[in-house]
């Protein structure tokens, strides 16, 4: 699975997910009654992903791309949110969720959601994608379909690439029911011996190293290429495995396990030691979710039941071929004409050089004025990454202090913070190595970073490191000028290519105060409360954005101009909705742009007739993050690294820095216009929860596609260069 494809759309972000709880503090004024429930709502989201690969008009490569994100997705779904819940229930901690119900009802409601969309997951790549791709000249074929001719050549990559690496396990007194690792495919084999004429049962695990789907002729083009799956390819080949025995069936499973990771952080414990021994358990997670093969024998489901220990409710029956998450391979096919139209990211007009042969100096550029970068529209390598690297080979720079979230395994962020100290600069990296699933490569790059000399830090006790932050210090006549940068996203040369983000070059002195404050408690012992252009989570972010809400609110009540703008990727805070529904009670108008989770009810008579909510799927992931207040009229504009999670505002170190260039402010006034408006295709939220896809208008043309539109007018667009 391609790397910057793992959990790209999930709700879940990729990122942890801890329970959130309804907050004791309660609005009599407001009906018990006011949020949806966020298990529910994930699951809707998904949906929607999948109703993307479910279109017809969309490139057929990228809706088997959609295929593979929604199984992606809902596997980390079961490994976190549904393990969670279960865990809850084991325990008895009797919790309830954010809408008041008991994780074992809310567990039912998730089983019967959750089986409805694996099937039409299952039909969607059975009836809709798989003839699609066949038409265009790559089919997905079985043992059954080929010829002779075809036969052969299996059997010999089977003989030279995959006889010698298989692992028949039998199960028997001798020996036991082997251990089955999780979102591993399987092959449950029931044999008898010919000679004995006793029944035997035997384990295999399809290699996990192998392409999924591999060529039936390589000889083929991908004008007309058939593919059949490694699990069909074994199971046509069972008798070199078992000879002597007599193969009675053969079916596919699939287990999914708990795979959260619970840390509890000691400050005298070396967080990466816990870490590491942590992410050991997490391979031996009970399994929480059984997938067969639809037609799989009694007896074989029996005793996989019993030895795994799973429930009837945990058991989903599917046709083959499971895990379609394998389909990113086949995503990723050659076949221009059947993605989406290629896009090269343009580099942003600030930091365009002023011809070929001329390089742009990033603190001459940033010296002039604030730049703000919208990726992946305008390239991540030539602003951020650059930006980066020049400070790490310039002489006059001092210091780099920077937060590492999420990076790829070749990070050339990495690399120039690597260089940077071999050269003699003081640089500070704060890795975060509890980001989940990320956990074990970001120890890599720690240690590796340590090596070079770089101070490496891992944040503070209880909390995670959230924002993305990168301050660099540089000497200028004699005295020290900072440059920074504030994002929506990670600094991910690879992810920065399809996720959607936001992120702020400045040299504003008042910026520079701020992350030197930040920076210090993150690596000290320094407790900072006070910052003058940042929103800083969890000392100030949470009470800063209820005070904006509230002014829109008093506004709204006095007559005066007022509007609040949210983009998000979640939003379930109860005291943040609570807010807004006041606001909406005394007339202020509020728009939310969610890509995943909504707790929030819009369109409620008396309580959030004035709330609308939208959500955009497309070939980009929606990410960043945007809080807009009329106020008044003298608007307050904030991108950062916050959702509205209880994680994000109370348990993390979250950052959103304000924006104050009337030009950038205008630029995000008119992204939000255009996401708002009814000719910009989007999923409209109801009062009851139900997601509402319009994508054409009452002609039957589609509307605009709001990635597609910013594609265009950014590409063709030359933002002048700001003067302080």
């Amino acid at each position: 699975m391609a790397e910057e494809n793992v959990a790209l759309y999930s709700g879940l972000g990729g990122d942890d997910d801890d329970f959130d709880a309804v907050l004791d503090e309660s609005d009599p004024s407001l009906p018990e009654e006011r949020y949806l429930d966020r298990e529910l709502s994930w699951l809707a989201f998904n949906q929607r992903v999948l109703e993307l690969a479910e279109d017809a008009s969309l490139p057929v490569l990228e809706r088997a791309n959609f295929l593979a994100i929604f199984a992606s997705n809902l596997d980390e779904f079961f490994m976190v949110r549904v393990a969670g819940l279960k865990r809850r229930i084991l325990t008895g901690l009797a919790v309830p969720t954010n809408v008041g119900r008991s994780p074992a009802d809310v567990l039912n409601d998730i089983s019967i959601a959750a089986h409805e969309l694996q099937e039409r997951h299952a039909r969607a790549w059975r009836d809709l994608v798989s003839p699609d791709l066949a038409r265009a000249g790559i089919s997905v074929v079985t043992w059954e379909d080929l010829d002779e001719a075809d036969h052969g050549r299996i059997d010999n990559y089977f003989a030279d690439q995959l006889f010698p690496i298989l692992m028949p396990l039998a199960v028997d007194p001798a020996h036991p029911f082997p251990y089955i690792s999780g979102l591993s495919i399987n092959l449950a084999v029931r044999i008898r011996n010919t000679k004995t004429g006793r029944q035997e049962f035997a384990r295999l695990k399809v290699p996990q190293m192998l392409p999924r789907f591999i060529r039936v002729d390589p000889t083929e083009t991908l004008r007309s290429a058939r593919f059949i799956s490694l699990e069909d390819v074994i199971s046509s080949h069972l008798g070199d495995l078992f000879p002597g025995m007599e193969i009675l069936e053969h079916h596919v499973f699939r287990v999914t396990r708990n795979e959260d990771v619970v840390i509890e952080e000691d400050e005298s414990e070396n967080l990466i030691q816990a870490l590491e021994r942590e992410l050991l358990r997490r391979r031996f997670g009970p399994p929480i979710r059984l997938e067969v093969s639809a037609d799989m024998d009694p007896v074989t489901l029996g005793l996989l039941v019993r030895e795994l220990d799973i429930t009837d409710q945990e058991i989903y029956r599917l046709p083959a071929p499971l895990d379609l998450g394998g389909l990113f391979s086949l995503a990723g096919a050659d076949r221009p004409d059947l993605h989406y139209p290629k896009r090269l990211p343009t580099t942003a007009a600030a930091l365009a050089p002023s011809d070929s042969n001329s390089k742009v100096d990033f603190f001459e550029v940033i010296a002039r004025g604030d730049v703000l970068l919208h990726h992946p529209y305008e390239s991540f390598a030539t602003s951020v990454q650059a930006f980066l690297e020049q400070a790490a080979s310039d002489p006059h720079v001092l210091a780099i202090k920077q937060t590492l979230y999420r990076t790829s395994g070749d990070s050339p962020i990495v690399e120039a913070l690597i260089r940077a100290a071999e050269a003699g600069k003081q640089v500070l990296a704060l890795v975060e190595v509890k980001a989940r699933f990320d956990e074990q490569a970001n120890i890599t790059w720690a240690r590796k970073l340590e090596k070079a000399g770089v101070h490496v830090v891992y944040g503070l006790v209880g909390l995670k490191t959230h924002c993305k932050l990168a301050h660099v210090i540089r000497e200028e006549n004699g005295s020290l000028v900072s440059y920074s940068h504030i994002g929506t996203g990670n600094y991910n040369p690879k992810t920065s290519r399809i996720y959607e983000d936001f992120g702020l070059l400045t040299a504003d002195p008042q910026v520079g105060r701020d992350l030197t404050r930040l920076f210090n408690e993150l690596s000290g012992y320094a407790i900072e409360k006070k910052f003058k252009r940042l929103l800083v989570a969890p000392l100030h972010l949470r009470k800063g954005l209820l005070k904006h809400i509230d002014t829109e609110r008093r506004n709204a009540l006095e007559g005066k101009p007022s509007g609040i703008r949210i983009k998000v990727n979640s939003i379930v805070d109860e005291a943040i909705i609570d807010a807004l529904y006041r606001a909406s009670q005394a007339g202020v108008p509020v728009e939310v742009w969610v890509r995943g989770i909504c707790g929030l009810m819009p369109g409620v008579p008396g309580l959030s007739e004035n709330i609308r909510v939208r959500s955009i799927l497309g070939r980009y992931l929606e990410h960043s993050r945007i809080f807009s207040f009329v106020n008044d009229g003298d608007q307050h504009l904030f991108i950062g690294s916050a959702d509205m999670m209880h994680r994000n505002l109370d348990r993390r170190v979250e950052a959103l820095v304000r924006l104050v260039d009337p030009g950038h402010i205008a630029e995000i006034t008119e992204l939000f216009d255009l996401a708002m408006d009814d000719q910009t295709g989007a999923w409209d939220l109801q009062a009851d929860g139900e997601w509402i896809r319009h994508a054409f208008d009452d002609t039957g043309a589609p509307l605009d596609d709001l990635q597609d539109k910013l594609l265009q007018q950014i590409t063709h667009r030359r933002r002048p260069r700001n003067r302080r």
